[in-house]
């Protein structure tokens, strides 16, 4: 009889090893809440201090009245940018972001070159899409060689050239599916006698191109010279396939 108490209380022993007392598990519960609430501030302080850090960055350049670029716009394009450095896809030093808001009418001026150590519009132009994208405003976009319609997404500028179009820009694009194919397509940015206030007055719209950013004939040598060389270009639109799976705009 005593060996079967023995046996009891060895048996009871280890049941009771493995219970935590009702106050235990409260306190461990506790903890472990406490450590996730630490990681979802953390991150939320993060995200917080970036979107404080993009908005002071755009309230702080000098966009000329009536020509702002969208802030929300804006927002995305720096989020590619940066994450194409981070990348290694463009120099940690690159400072020069040019984004197309194809959202507007193409006879506004949508597309801005932008120093961001300056803080500074280098340029404000005209910008043309592709003859099979849309009239006044763009609508379709392909990734598609002959299909004479603009691309979206975020590139990163080449070498220059003088061909067909004159003096132009090659384009690599870095999203893939969307504009990937625009170096085979020769998708460039070149000048275009069509991206002119005077052929909008006359036309009710400017020119459209094969699928190049076309911009004015006189911009053409002092904007290309400037961005050439490994700078981020943006293309815009508020297409939600793209903005949902281009791996640049994932923060």
């Amino acid at each position: 009889m005593k060996g079967f108490y023995s046996l009891l209380g060895f048996v009871y022993m280890v049941t009771t090893s493995f219970y935590l007392s009702p106050r235990k598990a409260i306190v461990r519960n506790e903890i472990s809440t406490k450590k996730i609430e630490r990681v979802a501030t953390t991150t939320e302080k993060t995200a917080s201090m970036v979107e404080s850090s993009s908005e002071g960055l755009y309230k702080s350049i000098t966009f000329e009245q009536g020509h702002e670029l969208n802030e929300e716009v804006f927002f995305k394009a720096l989020l590619g940018f940066e994450n194409l450095k981070k990348a290694g896809l463009l120099n940690s030093d690159s400072h020069l972001l040019t984004v197309c808001d194809f959202s507007l009418s193409s006879n506004t001026k949508r597309l801005w070159v932008i120093d961001l150590n300056n803080k500074t519009v280098l340029f404000n132009s005209l910008v043309a899409h592709g003859k099979n994208t849309g009239e006044e405003f763009a609508t379709n976009f392909s990734n598609t060689n002959s299909s004479l319609q603009s691309s979206l997404g975020f590139y990163i500028t080449d070498a220059t050239y003088n061909g067909d179009n004159g003096y132009s820009l090659r384009l690599l694009g870095m999203d893939k599916g969307f504009n990937d194919a625009a170096y085979r397509r020769a998708i460039v940015m070149h000048g275009a006698d069509y991206v002119s206030d005077e052929f909008a007055a006359i036309h009710k719209r400017i020119g459209r191109s094969w699928g190049c950013p076309a911009v004015p004939r006189d911009l053409t040598q002092p904007l290309i010279n400037t961005i050439k060389g490994r700078n981020c270009l943006f293309i815009y639109y508020p297409d939600q396939n793209y903005l949902s799976k281009s791996e640049w705009l994932k923060a």
